[in-house]
Formats: C-alpha cells, sequence, structure tokens
C-alpha cells in the first residue's frame, strides 16, 4: 500500500481537536441542482453522489421546533450516546479510533469522542469519511487512517440505521478491502438510534429524532453531503464535500454538541450499567425493519425499495432533499414527527395514517422519471 500525500481537509465549524476530516474541498465548484432535476437523472440511472442537493433553508418555526423537541429529549439522546459510547469503550479501550460516516455520523463521533473523554480521561481519535450507496467507502481515507494509526481498532460510527443500506453497503465494503488489501476491518456500525435491527451495537432501537437529519449541514459543521464526481475526484483522491460557509449565521452544529455534552455527567452510571446488559444480551441484527419495508411495496405497489425510506431520520431526509411521493404516520401524536407534519404542510406532501409498522413513519419517494422538468 503507497503512502498517501492527501491530509485533512481544513472544512467545517468544527474544531480540529473533535474531528478531522478526510474529504477534498470542492467549495468553490456549483455541484447544487434542484430536487426534482436531481430526482430525474436519478431515475434514469445517475447517481445521487455526483451532484448536491440545494441545501434546505428552514423558516424561524421550524429552527424553534427542533430547538424545543431537543431541550425536551437532551437527556435521552445523552443517554443513547452513553450506551453506545459505554460499548465501544468496553470492546476496544483506548486502542479505539472513531471513523464516523459523513455526514449524518460527525456529530455523533463527536459526542462519543467527548463522552469518553469526560468518563475515561482519553481523547481517541475521529475521522469522518465518505461511504456512499452502491459506489462503497473511500478506500484513500482509509488507508491514510491505518497509516497514521497502524495498531488501532476502527470503529464505524454513524447516525441511526433506516432499512439498512449503509450497514450492508459497510459489510460489503469491508469485505473487498480486506481482500484487496489483507487488512480486516470490523463492520459493527455504531450508531445511537437501530430502528431497522441492523447493528448490535446502538444507544436504542427505538425510532427518534435524530438532530443531524434534522437541519442538514447547520447541525453538522456546515459540511455537505459527500460527493463521488469523477470529473472532481481523482484515483488518489479521498471522497468530495463541500463547506457551506455562507451559512455561518445560521450554524448551531457546535451549540448542539455543547448542549448534549453537558447531560453526560448526570447519566454516566445507568449508561455504563445498560450497555454492559446490551453486551451481554443477544440481539437480532436481521434486519427486521426490511419487514415493514416489503409490506409498503405491496401496499403501494412501489417498483423499487429504493423508494422507500423508512425512520424519522430518513423521512425528514426526503422531505428536505428529494421529491416526496406521501408520508406514512405510526402516531402522528409523536413528538418527534412534529417537524416531519411542519414539512408536509409546507411542502404540500399528502401524509396518511399507517398503524402497525416498527417505524415511526416513512417517507416514500415520487416517481418522477418521464415528467417534463
Amino acid at each position: 500500500m503507497k503512502k498517501l500525500l492527501n491530509k485533512p481537509a481544513k472544512m467545517g465549524s468544527y474544531r480540529e481537536d473533535d474531528v478531522l476530516f478526510l474529504l477534498k474541498d470542492l467549495s468553490e465548484i456549483v455541484l447544487e441542482d434542484t430536487a426534482l432535476n436531481r430526482e430525474l437523472k436519478i431515475q434514469s440511472g445517475g447517481h445521487y453522489s455526483e451532484s448536491l442537493p440545494i441545501e434546505y433553508q428552514p423558516p424561524k418555526e421550524y429552527v424553534d421546533l427542533f430547538w424545543d423537541t431537543l431541550l425536551q429529549y437532551k437527556q435521552k439522546v445523552a443517554m443513547c450516546v452513553g450506551i453506545v459510547s459505554e460499548q465501544i469503550y468496553q470492546l476496544k479501550g483506548s486502542q479505539t479510533v472513531l471513523v464516523s460516516l459523513a455526514r449524518a455520523g460527525t456529530p455523533v463521533g463527536i459526542l462519543i469522542k467527548r463522552y469518553l473523554m469526560l468518563k475515561y480521561g482519553i481523547s481517541l481519535p475521529h475521522y469522518s469519511i465518505s461511504i456512499i450507496r452502491d459506489k462503497g467507502i473511500d478506500e484513500n481515507a482509509l488507508h491514510y487512517i491505518h497509516q497514521e494509526h497502524p495498531n488501532g481498532a476502527i470503529q464505524f460510527v454513524d447516525g441511526w440505521t433506516g432499512k439498512g443500506a449503509i450497514s450492508i453497503e459497510l459489510t460489503k465494503a469491508c469485505q473487498v478491502y480486506e481482500k484487496k488489501y489483507g487488512l480486516k476491518l470490523d463492520n459493527t456500525l455504531a450508531v445511537i438510534a437501530d430502528p431497522g435491527c441492523c447493528t448490535k451495537l446502538f444507544g436504542t432501537r427505538e425510532d427518534f429524532l435524530i438532530p443531524s437529519a434534522c437541519l442538514n449541514s447547520t447541525v453538522s459543521g456546515l459540511v455537505s453531503r459527500t460527493v463521488l464526481n469523477h470529473a472532481f475526484i481523482g484515483t488518489n483522491d479521498f471522497h468530495g464535500a463541500k463547506y457551506y460557509r455562507n451559512l455561518l449565521e445560521a450554524d448551531v452544529s457546535n451549540d448542539f454538541i455543547e448542549l448534549i455534552t453537558k447531560e453526560f455527567s448526570a447519566i454516566h452510571s445507568e449508561a455504563k450499567e445498560m450497555a454492559t446488559k446490551q453486551l451481554n444480551k443477544r440481539f437480532d441484527t436481521g434486519f427486521l425493519g426490511m419487514e415493514d419495508v416489503k409490506k409498503i411495496q405491496l401496499d403501494f405497489s412501489i417498483e423499487n425499495t429504493h423508494y422507500i425510506k423508512p425512520g424519522v431520520g430518513e423521512t425528514t431526509r426526503v422531505l428536505l432533499r428529494r421529491v416526496p411521493w406521501k408520508i406514512l404516520l405510526r402516531d402522528p401524536s409523536s413528538p418527534f414527527v412534529k417537524h416531519i407534519l411542519m414539512l408536509a404542510k409546507e411542502k404540500g406532501v399528502e401524509v396518511e395514517l399507517y398503524p402497525g409498522m416498527k417505524y415511526l413513519c416513512c417517507g416514500l419517494i415520487k416517481k418522477v422519471k418521464g415528467i417534463e422538468k
């Protein structure tokens, strides 16, 4: 394996001692397109990673709702972070290298790093790298991490699971990486919430609001989704992303980190106890959420499961950056779907009651192929 000359990009609004981005800075390149244009290209065989959605800037009411919900449930978020952090520490200890999957995993990786620093006095290295469905993981980023931490134990981190596409992609990518380079990686994904039952390393399996889904880049260090467009990404480059400096005034990324970090001291003991119980228990990781997805596919005559996005995080993403057809809700009274109802109303998207599913909600993407722009 050749020595890489790439270095972490100085991008994003997080502190460098919180996270290093192994990404190529594409900030000066226009990559954004409208949701409809992107959807037409994706459904005509293009890939979502080749361009970027226009960053949604929410109205004040939406931001206020985000903060109200977060303030009400900040200890719940902290507890879930604590539980998964304690499991990581018990399994890998001070040899851990946190590798968050950009971008939803980035704030979660920072919070895990903060928790373990406060609880155990260790400062783990933390990198944010790109993984893209159907394209794989950024191998150059993994080379860099191995180069810097030859004896480190990589722990992959993300925000949540939906139907498990990224978990499957990660497993496949780790197998490919081992076959090509002879280096075995632990493909277990650590997440705050695992409603899809895709991993054994989680804070909760309840489907609830993860803030990094809610406000896009302004709660994720002002970094865009990752990009793999070969017009701009060379063979030896890291995958790319943009730094939205123009959104600095709206940025709440570090406010969110500090708010949750302040809760850690109150949940230390319980989080450790819960983590130990979880590690000693056999959890089903049979991607049980796919049962819901297949039923929805049948009930609504949807040709491809790529058009079905279950869970609070994925439903939010559908409303923020895809072309939604309709939203299915298990429980419209849940505090974790208030922002979804607000977005659906704002965008004129039909909301349908769909009781009985494991997830709180599900976003269905509109079939737009064949529609004139």
